[in-house]
């Protein structure tokens, strides 16, 4: 899991991969407590599950994809 260790926070670094969709979106390196409540208060996005399944983002990865 080393991959995916380097882009959480140290909290979260070693915690079964089965957790980490549940993990508040902080647990992301990079994503402070306040870009989490700006998630929040525009998307409703609260874990990494939601921003993972967040429609706006995955249709932005589709338009990314596809234009490549």
């Amino acid at each position: 899991m080393t991959d995916i260790e380097d882009k959480l926070v140290k909290a979260y670094e070693g915690k079964p991969l089965s957790e980490l969709p549940d993990a508040p979106v902080a647990a992301l390196q990079g994503v402070s407590e306040s870009d989490a409540e700006q998630l929040e208060q525009a998307f409703g996005i609260r874990t990494i599950r939601d921003l993972g399944n967040n429609k706006y983002f995955r249709w932005a990865q589709a338009i990314n994809q596809l234009a490549e």
